[in-house]
């Protein structure tokens, strides 16, 4: 199936251009912000009324019947009546709505099911109602844009300023079996969806956002290559990605296809058909860079970019400092929200680089150690009570249908600000555990950082897997692409100050490796564009770029191998 996504282009995004829209829209950035910091004075007062409004909206549900949500009073009657539960205990109430049965988990229909990719890979429906949007995702949503509105206003001066990675309009969206759409966050028109008439993101209105000729639905690196090759015509000055693995291919995308798109700019074409007069100017621009510096960067393209707009943290955390470089020696990196397709946790309303503050006005907030099982009557914390330097499994309810739901996320308390603790995601809650040593992204990523630190060494990017060792013991290798190589000595260095590390963040591991039940950690070099490789192959197989995602932890025998060509297997 192809289409036109030029018929797509929002409604609201195409009066970016419209002055007043922009005043309006940051007006109202601002005013979401102000409102939050107010929330602060009272957190507990805004997480009780968040209760009682999902239970007074959605008690004569099915599930509100059957979960005696009339009879909820207190946080300690909601944590008797429901169970902690991920998607697979919600999943049979949600595909009763999907099928279009009506006051199943809300009282409001879901007016769209959002996609998510599982941990089996699955495609998850997360319903998706007006209450939902009116009272949890859109004040958390336009807040998050305050700190790169604020601090740089000129993003908003043009609609071709911002490249966003993650727009993705579509014409004709796959459906459940209701007839709602069931598509990823960014392909929604929440304007025209759920009548808000500012919700299009900046970027939204660019010439390459919604494109002019026909694409495959499906053909996600021909729609990335085209909204590339219109960009380079224009004077870029922020990249919204939100994944960061998406701003980490963009640079290695330039280097690859940079013939094809320095040719079509000279002779006007887009994708091999006629698009536009002739700009013969800015090819010879574009050649002279080529010829200046070999490797083409993205600062070279567009030398006034300011900002780049994504996750911060998780794996990203160990190849972000050397990827802002790409883009600029003087670009700012502000983090997206802690958030998921499910719900917001946090959301940053300064330039604090990693962490946001609990968005208390959105859900009802409990967290249970990250060190824990996730049961259905694991023991939770109230946001007052968490630790900073702690890491907890976050668990929500919220008035749009998901109920004490463990999103899979463990975020990491960094410290507390204007009365609520601010969190920044760690990774995700999934275990590795071949000999008792129950591993968690966050213990690995701190145990990589602090070994690469005492070397001086970096990384463009890492993952591992749990493999039989010589003398049969499981032992874990680290697939490791780094830009420079490492020498013999330094790999040797640093696996032993891995092993080291992982034995102080995790006990488990410790006591595994004390008793022989683990083998000592190997390491397996790649070549520095492996991982980007990997992504583009992913990507080309038909997964919506958003949602391919750095992963730690890779036991799955095809992925190793498409990831190390290979070697090592």
């Amino acid at each position: 199936m192809t289409t036109s996504e030029a018929r797509q282009a929002p409604r609201d995004g195409l009066t970016w251009t419209d002055p007043g829209r922009v005043e309006r829209y940051r007006s109202r950035v601002f005013a979401e912000r102000d409102r939050l910091r107010t929330a602060f004075a009272d957190p507990a007062g805004h997480q009780r009324r968040v209760l009682e409004d999902l239970l007074a909206f959605n008690a004569g549900t099915a599930y509100g019947r059957a979960h005696g949500f009339a009879r909820v009073r207190t946080l300690d009657d909601w944590r008797a009546a429901v169970p902690v539960q991920d998607y697979s205990g919600l999943a049979p109430w949600i595909e009763r709505a999907a099928a279009g049965e009506e006051n199943v988990l809300t009282a409001d229909r879901p007016a769209v099911f959002f996609t998510s990719s599982g941990s089996t890979g699955a495609h998850k429906k997360i319903p998706v109602t007006p209450r939902f949007m009116r009272t949890t995702f859109f004040p958390f949503y336009y807040a998050a844009w305050a700190p790169l509105i604020e601090h740089f206003p000129d993003v908003l001066t043009r609609p071709d300023a911002v490249l966003n990675l993650k727009h993705d309009p579509i014409a004709a969206p796959p459906t459940t079996a209701s007839g709602r759409p069931h598509v990823g966050a960014s392909q929604v028109d929440f304007g025209a969806r759920f009548g808000e008439p500012l919700s299009a993101e900046p970027g939204t209105a660019a010439p390459w956002a919604t494109l002019p000729v026909e694409v495959d639905a499906g053909a996600h690196l021909d729609k990335m290559y085209l909204r590339l090759r219109l960009a380079v015509e224009s004077d870029v000055r922020c990249v919204i990605g939100i994944n960061p693995a998406m701003v980490a291919a963009l640079p290695h995308q330039l280097n690859i296809w940079w013939e094809r798109i320095v040719r079509e700019v000279r002779d006007g074409t887009l994708g091999g058909q006629p698009h536009c007069p002739p700009n013969p100017g800015r090819a010879r621009e574009l050649e002279r860079l080529a010829e200046r510096f070999g490797r083409i960067r993205p600062a070279h393209v567009w030398p006034r970019m300011r900002a780049l707009f994504c996750w911060t943290t998780g794996v990203a955390s160990l190849y972000l400092p050397r990827l802002r470089e790409e883009f600029g020696p003087g670009v700012t990196v502000l983090p997206a929200p802690v958030a998921a397709s499910e719900g917001p946790t946090g959301v940053a309303l300064d330039r604090h680089p990693s962490a946001g503050s609990l968005v208390v006005t959105a859900s009802v907030y409990e967290f249970a150690d990250a060190d824990r099982d996730l049961t259905p009557d694991v023991p939770t914390l109230r946001p007052h009570e968490l630790e900073v330097g702690r890491d907890y499994h976050t668990v929500f309810s919220h008035v749009g249908g998901l109920y004490r739901y463990a999103v899979g996320d463990v975020v990491r308390v960094v410290d507390r600000e204007g009365g609520v603790p601010r969190l920044e995601y760690t990774g995700r809650s999934t275990l590795s555990d071949a000999a008792g040593e129950r591993l968690r992204d966050a213990q690995v990523l701190r145990a990589l950082t602090t070994a690469l630190a005492a070397g001086g060494l970096e990384l463009r990017n890492v993952a591992c897997r749990v493999t039989p060792a010589p003398h049969g013991l499981p032992a874990y290798q680290f697939a490791l692409a780094s830009a420079i190589p490492w020498s013999g000595a330094e790999t040797d260095a640093f696996l032993t100050r891995l092993d080291r590390a992982l034995a102080l963040e995790s006990a488990g591991y410790r006591h595994a490796r004390t008793h022989l039940r683990l083998g000592a950690p190997t390491a397996l070099p790649l070549p520095p564009d492996a991982f980007l490789d990997d992504w583009h192959a992913t990507v080309a197989s038909g997964v919506r770029p958003t949602q391919v995602k750095d992963r730690l932890f890779r036991q799955d025998p095809a992925q190793w191998q498409r990831l190390t060509d290979g070697n090592g297997s």
